[in-house]
Formats: C-alpha cells, sequence, structure tokens
C-alpha cells in the first residue's frame, strides 16, 4: 500500500538547496538601526529567515535612537540569514548584521567570504549610514547602496545621495522599498552587477 508524502514533508523538501547547485555566494546586507535590514532579508529569502530578533526594553531607551521609528519593537541582536537561488546552479546566501554599535564586534566573521555588501539607507538619517561605510570600507567590500524608502518625508535626489555619502562615481545607487520583493530583488541584481564589472 503506497503512501502520499505528508504535507509536512513536502514543505520541508524546499528546505534544502538543489542537488545541482554548484556554486554558492555570501552577500552582507547591512545598514544602521532599524532601516529595514531584517525586512529586506525576509521579502528576498526563498526559505523562512533566520532571526534573531529580540524585544526591545526600557535598558535599551539611552542606547538606541528611536527618531523617526518610534513603533520599533525589537532589534536585530546577532544576524538575519536567508536564501536566494538564482539559478540551477548558483545560489546566493543572504547575512544582515546588526545596526547597532555594541554588536560590531560580531561583523569580522560575517564579512569573512563576503562577495559584497547591499547597504541600506534611509534617505532622513543618512549621516548614520557613515560609520557602516566605514567598515565596510575596512573589510574591502565592494558595495551598492540601496536607498529603503519606507515612509520617506522628502524624495532625495540620486545626486543628493551620492554627496551627502561622498560615494565614488560607480558605486550603484538603486532606490527601493525593502518590503517589496521586486522592489528589493532589483536592490540585489544592482550590487550583483556591480560585482560582476569589478570583477571584469
Amino acid at each position: 500500500m503506497g503512501s502520499n508524502p505528508s504535507s509536512a514533508e513536502t514543505a520541508a523538501g524546499s528546505i534544502y538547496v538543489s542537488s545541482g547547485v554548484t556554486n554558492a555566494a555570501k552577500i552582507l546586507v547591512v545598514g544602521h538601526f532599524a532601516v529595514g535590514k531584517t525586512t529586506l532579508i525576509g521579502s528576498l529569502s526563498e526559505i523562512t529567515p533566520l532571526r534573531t530578533e529580540e524585544k526591545m526594553t526600557k535598558a535599551s531607551l539611552h542606547v538606541d535612537d528611536l527618531k523617526g521609528v518610534t513603533d520599533k519593537t525589537t532589534t536585530t541582536v546577532a544576524l538575519d540569514f536567508g536564501r536566494l537561488t538564482l539559478s540551477d546552479e548558483l545560489v546566493l546566501y543572504l547575512f544582515g548584521t546588526p545596526g547597532q554599535q555594541r554588536f560590531m564586534q560580531l561583523w569580522e566573521d560575517m564579512a569573512r567570504g563576503a562577495l559584497g555588501a547591499l547597504l541600506l539607507v534611509d534617505p532622513g538619517r543618512l549621516e548614520e549610514s557613515f560609520p557602516v561605510i566605514d567598515l565596510i570600507e575596512g573589510y574591502g567590500l565592494e558595495y551598492a547602496i540601496a536607498v529603503n524608502g519606507f515612509q520617506p518625508e522628502k524624495v532625495y535626489q540620486e545626486a543628493e545621495v551620492r554627496e551627502a555619502l561622498d560615494l565614488l562615481p560607480d558605486t550603484p545607487v538603486i532606490y527601493c522599498d525593502a518590503r517589496d520583493r521586486v522592489s528589493s530583488a532589483r536592490a540585489l541584481i544592482g550590487l550583483v552587477r556591480h560585482l560582476l564589472e569589478r570583477a571584469a
């Protein structure tokens, strides 16, 4: 008597990488506190993302600046992890870094082996991106800028973003909404194209 696989077994099968995959690439998703890194990885990942979020407590009131994100109740304390298969042979592993300065010691391990970084920025808090840019450049990573427009009070033109962040002319600047899969994918594709051009 035959039996059909249970729905749990069928669902579990999708968590494994296809046997045909021969190449994997590690990409960092970085940015300052509360810029949308967890959201972006969640919108892109084909598996349920691993999240290390904890509830924010009163102890963080004088440590984490909630200006502009007063409805935030959780924060990443280690990393986010997601996976995206690009082709039969290639899979991307997405590692989201924590945004607070007190967790920056995790960067050394997370940056090891990464091909590049997608740097999310909030157009209303661009100055908070400088410490993150310093880290990216300190680890020698190529990167692209993803301007995350959750609820923009003002739309900044690309030239304004470039000048404010003092970017090199060839650093990609892509506008996205981290909640939207297509928009997030467009930002990730912009980074991948940049990496391919730099490797050529």
